[in-house]
């Protein structure tokens, strides 16, 4: 497979989760607000529309490949950030997965921030 290809294909599988994710966040955002507040997170409600646009939005630039390297910044920085605050319990192994797995992503998305989109973007063809 081409460089080109397995960038596009990068930027697909690190995007779908976030867009999955946000839209569900954007669907029911009483529940996101609900679980947010459950964590301490102040203004529930206006920290729910904050993450659902943050993830869905920067998701879909990802995904077709729009100002790719602030996107993917944003969403690497994100990732941490949702590591912190909600997967710290490494008393719980379930969470300690999930915080190493959020790490990988923000790795993947630190890449896409140093390297850009690729050819097969809208980047590439502004």
């Amino acid at each position: 497979m081409s460089d080109t290809a397995l960038l596009a294909l990068g930027r697909v599988l690190l995007a779908t989760i976030f867009i999955i994710s946000g839209f569900g966040k954007l669907t029911d955002i009483g529940g996101t607000a609900g679980y947010l507040g459950s964590l301490g997170l102040p203004l529930p409600i206006v920290t729910a529309w904050i993450v659902a646009l943050i993830e869905f939005v920067g998701g879909i630039a990802v995904l077709v490949g729009f100002q790719t390297r602030v996107a993917a910044f944003v969403l690497g920085l994100f990732t941490i950030g949702t590591a912190l605050i909600g997967h710290f319990d490494f008393g719980d192994q379930g969470q300690v997965t999930q915080f190493m797995k959020n790490l990988a992503i923000a790795g993947g998305f630190f890449v896409l921030t140093a390297h850009g989109a690729g050819a097969l973007s809208i980047d590439a063809r502004r």
